[in-house]
């Protein structure tokens, strides 16, 4: 992966905010699995400038490639119609002529990842995880006309019921997986037939929400006294059903009791919803087959999820 000096990054920073770069000190964050991320010291207020990976999109699934781009538009409506603490975006460049890298600058949130909270009890967990849930579901209530990932990167056309864009998502994703010899050709035909079987049960009237879909302990920030003070990381986000964010918080050990308190609704558990949550738990999980495999160099470790995924598939 190429590198960029940090006297370049410097330089970028004080550009966008009016100082002189040797004024500004940036410390590597070290939480973040994708982009690269700079707490900025010396600038008037907390900021962070997060760094896309280089532009290559054989390393990337299908909706990761330049997935940045859609973050000023999300992160824009979250703060004019939710009380969710998402950090405002004070500048970006997806032009690659200051780096050869897209990039943002954006307000750095107090408090610090779940994943490196020592301070926190059960109860104030709980308290955490309640918030995320009323932060949640605020956003599952902006809503769009257009189903799956719609943003700026362009990597499907959208769709207009959730039923014809999960397919396009499912099949795309395996795609990817196949092309990186995660899946054999059979295993992923497999995988589509499934699908076509039981897509009877993803014909629902609901109404393409905004969904994070990538809630876990490293992007929900709290203080001390257990108050989220950011929820982050919005670059994966889609427009669909909620269930499939549903998912995701089981995967990640979010979906809590506390935070369905929060949440305030109740998620269905009838046959047919249960079907979908096994096809959108496997979306989550096949995902790790390509990326243990192309970005982790694992391949041993992209197999055990290959398999954890077809034993899954096996309940349907």
């Amino acid at each position: 992966m190429e590198k960029l000096s940090v006297e370049l990054l410097r330089k970028t920073a004080g550009a966008h905010l009016g100082l002189e770069p040797g004024t500004l000190t940036l410390r590597r964050c070290s939480t973040g699995k994708f982009n690269t991320t700079y707490f900025i010291e010396g600038a008037p207020g907390p900021s962070v400038l997060r760094v896309a990976p280089p532009d290559e999109p054989g390393d990337n699934l299908f909706y990761e490639y330049r997935m940045m781009r859609q973050e000023p538009g999300v992160h824009a409506v979250l703060r004019e119609r939710t009380d969710a603490p998402v950090p405002e975006i004070m500048a970006y460049d997806f032009s690659h002529q200051r780096v050869p890298r897209d990039y943002l600058l954006m307000e750095r949130m107090p408090g610090v990842p779940l994943s490196q909270h020592s301070g926190l009890g059960a109860r104030d967990f709980n308290e955490t995880l309640f918030a995320v849930g009323q932060a949640l579901k605020a956003s599952h209530a902006i809503h769009n006309e257009r189903y799956g990932y719609v943003g700026e990167h362009r990597p499907m056309e959208p769709q207009a019921d959730w039923t014809g864009a999960f397919v396009i998502m499912w099949n795309k994703l395996l795609d990817d997986i196949e092309r990186a010899g995660g899946y054999h050709k059979s295993e992923a035909d497999s995988m589509r037939r499934l699908l076509d079987r039981h897509l009877a049960v993803f014909n629902r009237s609901e109404p393409a929400s905004l969904l994070h879909m990538d809630v876990w302990a490293q992007n929900i920030l709290a203080d001390n006294r257990s108050r989220l003070t950011g929820l982050i990381d919005w670059d994966r986000a889609c427009w669909g059903d909620p269930e499939i964010e549903f998912a995701v918080l089981d995967y990640c050990g979010i979906s809590e009791p506390a935070f369905w308190e929060g949440y305030g609704t109740r998620r269905e558990t009838d046959a047919e919803a249960e079907t979908r949550r096994i096809f959108y738990l496997l979306y989550e999980l096949q995902k790790y087959i390509f990326i243990r495999r192309v970005r982790g160099k694992n391949p041993a470790l992209a197999d055990q999820y290959r398999r954890q995924s077809l034993e899954l598939a096996s309940a349907l």
